[in-house]
């Protein structure tokens, strides 16, 4: 039986601050708009998303292990290294389904109970089906969408728009186009993670099959493709927040973020990129954090 550390391992919990990013954004603009907004609806949803989070981070270890991606090359990986047994992954990951499932429609539940459940709760409980497939499809199947290079759009998504609005709409059960704007710079932040986490393995995907959007345009371009990223995920959520409390410290880390994009374009072993990766959670992590304060305190 695998231990708990196996399991903590294979959560991988340095990605779980860019997780909650689009929840704590999404919970900035729905108290904004409604300062009587539930907390226990935003912890709620906060739950499912790290729990989502969790469960696509499990499906993308046996995912790989199965195809061969992450072999003895991968002594991180809980699957790779035999920390863990296929079997018990397996188990695991319909466990956590499970849980997701019954946490995402009882969030909805406590949101709509007072004004009906109608095509709109269905709807929100649709996108939490979607999100559960998302997470299983990254990687595993014969139509894996990471292998196809289409990580970054389905990341954007639902680390944008679907985490960012459904949240938002949880609490204030209302849509305002102005939000796509925060909503894509949470997307953005996410697309950046996962570039560099491309940007780092692109030899053994490369080698593997796993035709990511670095391993397609090369690393030269992949690294103009971060730097676009980030500058359009800067340019409009500071555009955005001109009106919010503490713009100064979104200036600032704005211009943290400019400095790893250019340390990004400067550095020529992408294989020593790894401790970016976590720089750029926690720079979204704060700026979502921040965001919510704001609003709240």
């Amino acid at each position: 039986m695998a231990s708990i550390k196996a399991w903590i391992k294979a959560a991988r919990l340095r990605t779980l601050p860019l997780a909650t990013t689009c929840v704590m954004i999404g919970g900035a603009l729905g108290f904004k708009e409604n300062p009587q907004a539930s907390f226990l609806i935003l912890g709620l949803a906060a739950f499912v998303v790290i729990k989502l989070q969790t469960l696509a981070n499990f499906a993308n270890d046996y995912g790989d292990f199965v195809k061969g991606t992450d072999g003895e090359n991968r002594p991180d990986r809980a699957l790779a290294s035999g920390d863990i047994t296929p079997k018990e992954m397996k188990a695991r990951l319909v466990f956590n389904s499970i849980v997701i499932f019954i946490a995402g429609c009882s969030t909805v539940y406590l949101s709509f109970e007072d004004v009906g459940m109608g095509w709109q709760a269905v709807g929100l409980v649709l996108l939490g089906i979607a999100s559960i497939g998302a997470a299983f499809k990254y990687t595993m199947g014969k139509t894996a969408y990471g292998y196809r290079g289409l990580g970054d759009l389905f990341v954007l998504v639902f680390f944008g728009y679907v985490g960012v609005l459904g949240v938002a709409f949880l609490l204030t059960h209302t849509f305002q186009m102005i939000w796509l704007i925060p909503a894509t710079f949470s997307g953005l932040m996410a697309v950046a993670v996962l570039n560099l986490n491309n940007l780092r393995d692109h030899d053994g995907d490369k080698a593997n099959g796993k035709n990511t959007l670095v391993v397609k345009m090369g690393i030269k371009k992949a690294k103009l493709y971060h730097g676009a990223v980030l500058l359009t995920a800067w340019a409009s959520m500071i555009w955005f927040l001109q009106d919010w409390k503490g713009m100064i410290w979104y200036a600032l880390i704005a211009l943290v973020c400019m400095k790893h994009a250019l340390l990004v374009m400067r550095t020529q072993n992408t294989t020593s990129l790894d401790p970016e990766l976590k720089k750029v959670a926690l720079i979204a992590f704060f700026t979502g954090m921040f965001m919510l304060m704001s609003v709240t305190i």
